[in-house]
């Protein structure tokens, strides 16, 4: 069981709602992801065209039907004020008090603020928000995420939208050594279903992707695949998986065992 908060999830696999071909296979991905939270966005209206408005109909419609729980977030934003401003908007326009907090520090690799993202938390916990931190994968910024009343953090496994998997595993490790009891979210950069599956086996808790789902040719066959991985990924965490070694050793030792002869 995911726990978020006072939320509790049975899927382990969160999902974007940006970039599909059509909102029409947006959510049938969704569906076949059986994702129960979904991230949208504020920015994501588009006054040129309608587009904007079929993606909001199918999102309320996966939202009243409590299919999913909605996890609206403040994607590019790059001032603390202007992050809180966005969460506000959001909370009073989807009813809910979960945000998944963005504060962009550079444009080029969408790397988080840290220190403006540690303000913005601090800000919008006092104000009653459940904050779901985007950030790097830094102890110390995540330490500080925590102090400010973060119960889930959500480090990125590599850039926003690159899909190189988990850029520093040795990082990744020592957060899950350091933080065993909180609740670790891996968001931005997972490309493939093994990807998820090597994050899940490290033993963080969930992941949040949109773009390896969204940009696949066929993104509904693909949100079934990060299904399959991220279930299996979790149940090898909890299951033990073996230690590497550094030499061979045989699945099937000799040593001891009785040499039968053959007699003719």
């Amino acid at each position: 069981m995911l726990k978020l908060y006072d939320l509790n999830l049975n899927s382990r696999l969160l999902v974007g709602t940006a970039l599909y071909p059509s909102p029409q296979i947006m959510a049938d991905s969704i569906l076949a992801s059986e994702t129960e939270m979904i991230t949208l966005s504020l920015r994501r209206q588009d006054p040129a065209n309608n587009q904007g408005q079929s993606i909001w109909q199918y999102i309320q419609t996966l939202s009243e039907q409590k299919t999913c729980h909605l996890l609206p977030n403040t994607a590019g934003c790059h001032s603390t004020q202007e992050a809180i401003t966005i969460a506000e908007m959001s909370r009073e326009m989807f009813n809910t008090d979960f945000i998944k907090l963005e504060v962009i520090g550079d444009d080029y690799n969408l790397q988080p603020d840290p220190f403006a993202l540690v303000e913005a938390a601090e800000h919008l916990i006092k104000k009653g928000f459940k904050v779901l931190p985007y950030c790097t994968d830094d102890l110390v910024v995540c330490k500080k995420l925590l102090d400010v009343g973060c119960q889930v953090l959500m480090p990125w496994g590599s850039p926003i939208g690159t899909g190189k998997g988990l850029m520093n595993p040795y990082n990744l490790e020592t957060l899950r050594e350091r933080l065993p009891d909180v609740t670790l979210v891996i968001d931005a950069g997972i490309g493939k279903p093994s990807q998820a599956m090597q994050a899940m086996e490290l033993g963080f808790d969930a992941i949040l992707l949109n773009t390896a789902i969204a940009k696949a040719q066929n993104p509904v066959a693909m949100a079934r695949a990060f299904n399959a991985a991220v279930t299996g990924g979790r149940i090898a965490y909890e299951a033990g998986t073996m230690e590497s070694r550094q030499t061979a050793s045989p699945s099937t030792p000799v040593l001891g065992t009785p040499f039968w002869q053959q007699v003719d």
